[in-house]
């Protein structure tokens, strides 16, 4: 099974999409690079919960992007690891993130959890109703593209890029 990178968020909630946002930017990259998109599996997640199960089960790479309230400036970035993910994900800033930790608790029973579990989380600037990211988060999307391409090279993956 190819490694999972899924986006999840609310794209009516401004910066609460950004999960969303940057899976969308890595489907166009997998247009023009077919062997991106042979070696990976891109979801765009939305508020998805349980429906996710099957997507998420028997991964053994899983990395999430998600906007994430850590307390830190807006655009700044939050890496989590493995069982960090689900009791990040059990102080929920929105319901999806609720969903997501339900589906890795059934995951966890029926022995199906990912072997490698990420998150990458981005600090909203906004998260009032509007449809498109804040300047801020958007700055930030560079980043998290960087993030994610240390996380496939510590996890022995081909980077975007290659």
């Amino acid at each position: 099974m190819k490694p999972l990178i899924l986006g999840i968020g609310n794209i009516l909630l401004s910066d609460e999409g950004v999960g969303v946002r940057a899976v969308q930017a890595l489907e166009k990259r997998a247009e023009i690079s077919p062997h991106f998109s042979a070696r990976y599996d891109i979801v765009d997640g939305g508020t998805c919960g349980m429906e996710l199960l099957d997507t998420l089960a028997n991964r053994e790479y899983v990395v999430v992007i998600d906007a994430v309230l850590a307390g830190k400036k807006p655009g700044e970035i939050l890496v989590l690891k493995d069982e960090q993910v689900p009791v990040f994900f059990s102080r929920k800033i929105s319901p999806h993130q609720l969903g997501l930790c339900d589906v890795l608790s059934a995951l966890k029973l029926t022995d199906e959890y990912p072997k490698n579990l990420c998150l990458i989380g981005v600090q909203p600037d906004s998260l009032e109703p509007n449809i498109g990211l804040t300047e801020t988060v958007e700055h930030a999307m560079p980043a998290v593209f960087v993030r994610l391409n240390r996380i496939l090279t510590e996890y022995g993956l081909p980077t975007l890029d290659h």
